[in-house]
């Protein structure tokens, strides 16, 4: 789970009480979060709080906030708005063909007059920070882009381009770099090496531009130097590159919602007008909220308490769920329920009935014993693989355990086999060789504990049981797992008897 540093004193002044260590692990408890741990960094108290990981709302201090304070009923649910200007007078952002090779999808938009102090300038970088880790999947799903909208001038362009044919100068550095440079030059970066991988080995580097060539950026690697933002900044432009389009929505909407409190009219942002390959036209963000109708007794009786529906309907709002009782016929009572765009975690009724629970309080939900008597039970294939290890160990084998994972020469030049590229699984970035692959035979385990235990009184009998894993197109997931056994007998000398 996520954990978000925040200074006690900041938080406290924030909410507007102060509490005491034990007051605040409460509130927390109440809503679902954990005081993790408390340290002290600069002679200031750092409150580390664990949130869910599908809550990217809650991934910095001005989310967890304004969570809070409406949970507590101090402040009601925030109305966001999208500029209402003709399309002719957005900035826009033109997307190349080529984008499709590498990096097909971007969204934008802008916070204008905004203003930031050092600790919400802070907070808006270590949020961009957050979601990398955590949504965007180490920048593979999603990389964002944040700029000062005043030092650039739109319509912007979303291109691919051969990385000899990019040149700028990147954040924090006073040299122009061509792309292929730019990719030795940090591979010693501690922070950057880790995401080269996601383009280096592509023949062509997504880079935005500006109506004059200035490069913005060249995701999902590092942005210009040129249109760096800074606490002064006052009007920032956003863009998320992505290779999934759902998830930069989710990410462009964390970013505004959090930070357009900071605006001079406050929670309001100002489109930007996306022309994609093939001439089609969308205007982002959608901040619109959903609406869902949720029968009560999903609600209660999911949850195992009787609540009425006014109930039902002040705990949700207190979660931000804006919820009013439905007026359509019928004899089942309905909750109509409003996500915000804050709310990406809640994709139908079982979600709002997890909220509901939140609210209600876990400790006052009675435990009651399940009127279900029906039993679990042994699967088939575990029922006959005990029966196979009970079959060895009677035989006098000692039955070892080895890692799924092995290096690509344990399954290939170690066994002497060849490999025709359709077997194997492989790992496409490893931390270590001995992890490259998922193992196709259990042979390489067994050796390898026989290479390990050389030493031991002869014969060595050893067994395994367990998972191979194999390509197979027909799945999925585009592989299968296959349950296998294998024996080793190792002695000075043996015959065929053995």
């Amino acid at each position: 789970m996520p954990k978000v540093p925040v200074g006690r004193d900041r938080l406290f002044r924030g909410l507007g009480k102060e509490y005491t260590q034990e007051e605040f692990e409460d509130l927390c408890f109440n809503f679902g979060l954990e005081l993790d741990d408390v340290a002290t960094e600069d002679d200031e108290v750092i409150y580390k709080i664990e949130v869910a990981a599908n809550r990217y709302d809650l991934l910095c201090f001005e989310g967890i906030v304004q969570s809070l304070r409406i949970f507590k009923g101090l402040d009601q649910i925030p109305k966001y708005v999208v500029c209402n200007i003709p399309r002719e007078s957005m900035l826009k952002i033109k997307i190349k063909p080529e984008t499709a090779l590498v990096r097909p999808f971007v969204v934008s938009t802008v916070l204008r007059d905004i203003t930031f102090d050092q600790a919400s300038y802070k907070s808006f970088i270590d949020l961009q920070d957050m979601l990398h880790q955590n949504i965007c999947r180490g920048r593979t799903l999603v990389a964002i882009g944040t700029h000062d909208l005043d030092t650039i001038q739109g319509p912007f362009t979303y291109e691919a381009l051969p990385p000899t044919e990019i040149n700028f100068v990147p954040l924090k550095q006073v040299k122009s770099f061509r792309g292929d440079e730019l990719m030795k030059f940090y591979e010693s970066d501690l922070k950057l090496k880790k995401f080269l991988h996601i383009i280096e080995k592509s023949p062509v580097f997504p880079v935005i531009y500006d109506r004059n060539r200035t490069v913005l950026s060249l995701p999902p690697i590092i942005n210009g130097a040129h249109s760096a933002i800074s606490p002064q900044t006052k009007n920032v432009f956003i863009e998320c590159t992505a290779t999934d389009l759902t998830k930069a929505k989710i990410v462009l909407n964390t970013m505004v919602t959090m930070f357009s409190m900071y605006c001079k009219r406050k929670f309001e942002v100002e489109p930007v007008e996306v022309i994609s390959s093939d001439g089609q036209s969308y205007v982002y963000p959608d901040l619109s909220p959903y609406s869902m109708e949720v029968p009560l007794s999903k609600i209660t009786g999911r949850i195992g308490v009787s609540a009425d529906a006014n109930q039902v309907i002040s705990l949700l709002n207190r979660m931000q769920l804006l919820a009013e009782k439905s007026v359509s016929s019928g004899d089942e009572c309905s909750i109509i329920v409003s996500v915000p765009p804050t709310r990406s975690d809640v994709l139908e009724a079982c979600d709002v009935a997890e909220d509901f629970a939140i609210a209600y309080g876990f400790e006052n939900i009675l435990a009651k014993v399940s009127s279900s008597t029906r039993g679990g039970g042994e699967q088939s294939l575990s029922q006959i693989s005990n029966l196979i290890r009970l079959e060895f160990a009677m035989s006098g084998f000692s039955e070892v355990l080895t890692w799924i994972l092995c290096s690509y020469n344990d399954i290939t030049t170690m066994l002497n086999q060849k490999d025709d590229n359709s077997t194997s699984v492989k790992i496409s970035n490893p931390r270590s060789s001995d992890f490259e692959v998922a193992r196709t035979t259990l042979m390489p385990g067994l050796l390898k504990t026989v290479r390990e235990n050389n030493h031991h009184p002869k014969p060595i009998k050893i067994f395994e049981v367990g998972d191979v894993v194999l390509l197979n197109e027909m799945n999925d997931v585009g592989a299968r797992n296959r349950h296998h056994l294998a024996a080793l007998y190792c002695d000075d000398h043996s015959g065929f008897e053995v």
